[in-house]
C-alpha cells in the first residue's frame, strides 16, 4: 500500500486508476515508467543492496511497488527473503512463482501476486490447483495473448487476474481486459502510455 492524499491505497485501488502495470527490467525503464500514469510498478530487477532504493524511487512518485522475488540477485527463494523485503524496503507486495513465498507474503500483510507460465496443459491445471488454495491476492498469467485460456481462468476464479507476456498494442490490452483480466502487466514502455 502507498499513500494517497494522506491515506494508504491498495493494488485494487491502483488498478482502478490505471489497469496497466509497468513491469520494469532495468533502471532506464524505471525512469520512464515513473513518468507514466501507471499506478503500480513490478520491479523485475535489482539486488539485495539496491532494492530498497529502487522501491523508494517508485514510492516517491506515489506508485505502488511490488518486487519480483525471483529476479532480485542475492535473495534465496525462501520465506526469509520475503521477510527481508518486508523489513528492509517499503515494498507494497511481491510477485513469485513459488507458493511458499506467496503464503509468507500474506502472513506479513504484503500484497501477493502469484505468477504462472501457461506453457502446456499441465501448467494450466497447476493454475487451477494453486488458485483453489486461495493464497494469492492476484494471479498473473503469461502469455496473455491466449484469449480463450485467459477468459477461462478469469471465469474460474474469484482471484483477480493480471494478464502479462507478449502484450504489444492497444488491441492486446483491450482483448485481455475484455476476457476479464483485472489488469495488464507489460515490460513494453509504449503500453505504459496507452
Amino acid at each position: 500500500m502507498t499513500e494517497q492524499s494522506g491515506r494508504r491505497f491498495t493494488l485494487s485501488q491502483a488498478l482502478d486508476r490505471s489497469p496497466i502495470i509497468a513491469a520494469v527490467k532495468d533502471e532506464e525503464q524505471l525512469r520512464v515508467c515513473l513518468t507514466s500514469d501507471c499506478a503500480a510498478v513490478f520491479l523485475l530487477f535489482g539486488n539485495i543492496c539496491n532494492i530498497g532504493g529502487l522501491v523508494e524511487q517508485v514510492k516517491q512518485e506515489g506508485k505502488l511497488a511490488l518486487v519480483h522475488m525471483e529476479f532480485i540477485d542475492g535473495l534465496a527463494l525462501r520465506e526469509i527473503s520475503v521477510s527481508f523485503i518486508q523489513q528492509f524496503t517499503q515494498a507494497d507486495g511481491i510477485l513469485s512463482t513459488k507458493p511458499a513465498l506467496i503464503r509468507r507474503a500474506k502472513e506479513l500483510g504484503l500484497t501477493a501476486v502469484q505468477r504462472f507460465f501457461l506453457i502446456d496443459s499441465i501448467a494450466f491445471e497447476s493454475v487451477h490447483r494453486q488458485m483453489a488454495a486461495g493464497c494469492a491476492d492476484y494471479v498473473e498469467v503469461l502469455p496473455a495473448v491466449l484469449p480463450k485460456i485467459l477468459r477461462g481462468i478469469c471465469q474460474d476464479t474469484s482471484t483477480p487476474v493480471i494478464a502479462s507476456g507478449m502484450i504489444t498494442d492497444k488491441e492486446d490490452v483491450l482483448t485481455a481486459l475484455d476476457c476479464g483480466a483485472a489488469a495488464i502487466s507489460s515490460t513494453n514502455p509504449q503500453v505504459w502510455f496507452m
